[in-house]
């Protein structure tokens, strides 16, 4: 292969994503077992194929610079094939190249020795000398991964001596087992990091070149564009640390080690410990940095309340504490309930206790493993602090809200938030001021709240000397639907108005996106660690001076700010950062399982309240095997999230590619495009589809970069109203005659999620189903033309004979400080609590002329929160004004579960006399 050639599979992942690139390579080894198989048949007719040798020679030349990245199959078993097909021992060649196929697609090499073997019938004495220093004996039962060695040490004889080194050092006691991968340029080390999810560890060592030897364009300019590196700025002295800082920007969970052969001491005293875990003068002691890296490895390995409650499990235990069920003993020896019991198996009840003694530790107060695991998960997540909830993130809502908003404090939230947050509000006595999302009417949802609205807020607030009172912005990321905020770009904007508010977002869905690089930056942790080391740079203090110069002190009524990139001021900035995750939602976690992250430069000050507020809503009697769940989703989440997450993504596109693209289902169905979802006034880089021509992961990841709004491809909002079925009837549809589960829906489609859990074969099944749904209906429309009338009908009335979503009207006067002002917040705890009393209360039914009345008098309040699901969002609060607009949208809607609303009995509206006698308080 020339010094610049690209293969083609190396050019699709770079080109398509780094989430195509291992399915791709995957692909591409079962296409060359197929391939040789064809050409073995031929062989043995006695006339070889030609056109499956050329496609072999093809997929050779294609897979060559992959796997120079990844240690298995290796150069070993690589020339073991070439020579096969020298020989034209085609029988063999095929056995070898379908073996190791399969052992890619397995992951047997990770655990069988044999898999790293030609095998008796096909080495011959040539392939004996290349593999017999492969796992001879060793035992792969034990967790494998892959090591990066950056060195310009790199000919073939040279990496096979490095690796005859590393190898010598194993020892039984091992925990795991790696092989080594050699990189021998900056960019090929960057290449590895990314498209190798086994690498766990990575050592540089001083003197490698920067470029590689492979043509790759789009990886230059991503350097220089993005991470800021080009060869020329960069002195050659520099490549380790700087290479170092360029991988955590993308997988800040791998450690990193320093090799150098020069002033060691100087520069350990210079380096950022966070991109380097440990510095070693030379290769002086390679056992020291073998144990290192296990060290490094085994730390993110060991969850520390799991590791107990097994140590627990084993134990005889005496129980005397309240819980019966406990070591299992009252199921197992039962007549009527053992079935309970041999469902389960054993460990679940042996791993029961109410105790926190033992070394159980306390979720309440946690000063053992419980903590350890805990400070382990602020690690992995990127926060200073992070706290198991076992409550559900409902709760974990209530806690963060509780624990920063008091009596009277202004809270900017977006109506369309889970109830937990309103409810919350009620409780703490914080006053709402619902800012709102874009609506996506066609299809009866919202979107994000855009950022010139809460400008606009914050700013007519400090016209009215009320910003002190502000001291929340509530928004969720990413949305039920999938869109993801600008979080860098918002908070930045909204810390220039008001500096030291907190933030609380709610990223019920979005626990995984620390793992995904795209996904990273727009998360609350990953904006807040970036902000922190932006604010803290000369360059930002020079950027900040001259946006002063400029702007001056910022006028509240000058409308041009609205438009301007505003920028805070770094002395005066309190980064004060919450984020709420549903762990169990996207990874690998029991229900209800829930992260509270915590980034605050307050935090001193607010650790009491905070904690006052987790004792407030959490279980003293916390289940044990949800905060097991939560310890191991952090080691998975460290140890292997950025390959799932990534393959994740990558089943989602395929999926979008497919359905789309299919002249059958595409008649009926369609995937909503990043286009169909955000706005194009939110889309500053005019990124409309992941499937779009000439759409590269550079196009993706500068939309990313600058677009206020972009739509998370794991989150599939599949529109089946073009089908004739409205969400609620195709997601019974589905569960009742496919078993394929969701659990979202609007009024025209049906949310689809793709998370670490799903295979190729999820998505097959999909797709099949989809296929055969639509064949059924062309069939039927075809013969059928009163059925084809009445599709037409149902298809025009569910998505184009589509209800308004309503605004946030407004809290009553008797609810608001000041009625007359420009700003909307209030009191919703008052007239929450009034509703207690039925005495203050009358229910009018929908469709009366008497709720006519009072909508048009003005005084028909809400008594309490209506959430109709689909849309899922009160579209009445405590306190609010009804509006026509509300009662014509409740009228319309066909949906059958309706929270705070019953049919029979009606709206529940407080009393006009109550509202006068609230008016004289």
């Amino acid at each position: 292969m020339s010094a610049k050639t690209q293969s083609p599979a190396l050019a699709t992942g770079l080109k398509n994503g780094l989430f195509s690139a291992s399915e791709a390579r995957f692909d591409r080894w079962c296409d060359l077992g197929h391939a040789a198989e064809a050409l073995a048949a031929t062989a043995q007719a006695g006339k070889p194929s030609a056109e499956a040798r050329a496609q072999i020679g093809q997929l050779l030349v294609a897979l060559e610079p992959l796997e120079t990245l990844h240690a298995y199959p290796g150069d070993a078993l690589m020339a073991a094939l070439k020579d096969l097909l020298e020989r034209a021992d085609f029988a063999g060649f095929s056995r070898l190249a379908t073996r190791v196929g399969k052992a890619l697609l397995n992951g047997t090499y990770r655990r069988s020795a044999k898999a790293w073997k030609a095998g008796e019938e096909s080495e011959g004495e040539s392939g004996e000398r290349l593999l017999k220093d492969y796992f001879e004996g060793e035992d792969l039962a034990k967790p494998y991964f892959e090591v990066l060695v950056v060195s310009d040490d790199g000919t073939p004889e040279q990496v096979r001596q490095v690796r005859n080194e590393w190898r010598k050092l194993r020892r039984p006691e091992d925990p795991f087992v790696y092989e080594l991968v050699v990189a021998t340029s900056f960019e090929d080390a960057v290449l590895g990091a990314v498209l190798n999810p086994n690498i766990q560890a990575i050592i540089i060592q001083d003197n490698f070149r920067f470029q590689t030897r492979l043509h790759a364009p789009l990886l230059r300019e991503y350097l220089q564009q993005h991470l800021k590196l080009d060869a020329a700025a960069v002195a050659p002295q520099d490549y380790g640390v700087t290479l170092a800082k360029a991988i955590r920007a993308f997988r800040p969970e791998l450690d990193v080690y320093l090799v150098v052969d020069r002033g060691i001491e100087r520069l350990a005293s210079q380096l950022d410990s966070k991109n380097i875990r440990r510095i070693f003068y030379g290769i002086e002691d390679l056992m020291e940095l073998h144990l290192a890296i296990f060290e490094g490895v085994n730390d993110r390995y060991d969850t520390p309340y799991f590791n107990n409650l097994k140590n627990y499990a084993r134990k005889p235990m005496g129980t005397f504490h309240a819980l019966p069920i406990a070591r299992g003993k009252s199921v197992f020896k039962s007549h009527w309930i053992r079935d309970f019991g041999y469902f389960y198996g054993t460990n679940i009840f042996l791993a029961e206790s109410s105790a926190t003694t033992g070394g159980l530790d306390s979720l309440l107060e946690p000063t053992g493993n419980i903590k350890a695991a805990q400070e382990k998960a602020a690690r992995a997540f990127g926060a200073q602090k992070l706290f198991f909830a076992t409550n559900g993130t409902s709760t974990s809502n209530k806690i963060a809200v509780q624990a920063i908003v008091r009596p009277g404090d202004i809270v900017l939230v977006d109506r369309n938030c889970h109830k937990s947050h309103h409810y919350g509000l009620v409780l703490c006595g914080g006053q709402p001021l619902y800012v709102e999302a874009y609506p996506l009417m066609q299809y009866s949802m919202y979107g994000g709240v855009p950022l010139r609205t809460i400008k606009k807020t914050l700013l007519d607030l400090k016209a009215e000397g009320k910003l002190d009172r502000v001291r929340m912005l509530l928004l969720t990321n990413c949305t039920f639907d999938g869109h993801i905020y600008n979080v860098p770009r918002f908070m930045e904007e909204v810390l220039a108005i008001k500096p030291d508010i907190v933030f609380l977002w709610d990223e019920a869905w979005y626990a995984y996106s620390r793992f995904s690089p795209f996904h990273r930056r727009r998360s609350a942790m990953g904006a807040c660690e970036a902000l922190r080391e932006r604010y803290a740079s000369p360059a930002y203090r020079e950027e900040y001076e001259a946006f002063k110069k400029k702007h001056g002190k910022l006028d509240p009524k000058n409308p041009k700010l609205l438009d301007t990139h505003l920028l805070p001021d770094p002395d005066a900035v309190k980064l004060r950062v919450y984020a709420t995750t549903s762990t169990h939602k996207s990874l690998s976690c029991f229900r209800q399982g829930s992260y509270i992250m915590v980034n605050d430069d307050c935090w001193e000050s607010t650790e009491a309240t905070f904690e006052e507020a987790f004792f407030t809503h959490t279980s003293t009697s916390p289940n044990l095997q949800l905060i097991a769940s939560l310890d191991i989703a952090r080691r998975q989440a460290e140890l292997e999230g950025y390959e799932l997450v990534m393959r994740s993504i990558e089943l989602a596109l395929m999926l979008r590619r497919e359905v789309n693209s299919h002249p059958l289902i595409s008649k009926y169905f369609r995937i909503a495009t990043n286009a169909d979802m955000v706005p194009k006034a939110h889309r500053a880089s005019g990124f409309e589809d992941f499937h779009a021509p000439g759409v590269s992961w550079k196009t993706m990841h500068d939309a990313w970069e600058t677009d206020e709004f972009v739509l998370d491809p794991t989150r599939i909002t599949l529109l089946c109203g073009t089908a004739g079925f409205d969400g609620t009837a195709f997601k019974t549809l589905l569960a009742n005659k496919f078993d394929i589960q969701l659990n979202k829906t609007s009024r025209n489609s049906i949310l689809l999620q793709s998370n670490i859990n799903n295979t190729r074969s999820d998505i097959a099944y999909l797709i099949k189903v989809l296929a055969d749904i639509s064949r059924d209906l062309d069939r039927r429309l075809a013969r059928d033309a009163e059925e084809k009338a009445g599709f037409d009908a149902r298809v025009k009335s569910l998505c184009h004979d589509l209800p308004d979503l309503p605004n946030f009207s407004r809290f009553h006067d008797v609810f608001r400080g000041n009625p007359k002002s420009k700003t909307n917040e209030g009191d919703m705890r008052t007239p929450f609590f009034l509703a207690y009393d039925e005495a203050n209360c009358e229910h009018l039914t929908l469709n009366s002329k008497d709720l006519d009345a009072r909508v048009k008098r003005g005084d028909a309040v809400s008594a309490n929160f209506v959430i109709p699901y689909p849309p899922g969002f009160p579209i009445m609060a405590p306190g609010q004004v009804i509006t026509p607009e509300i009662i014509t949208f409740m009228r319309k809607l066909d949906v059958k579960e309706i929270h705070g609303y019953h049919a029979a009995a009606g709206l529940k509206l407080l009393k006009p006399e109550v509202l006068k006698k609230q008016k004289k308080h």
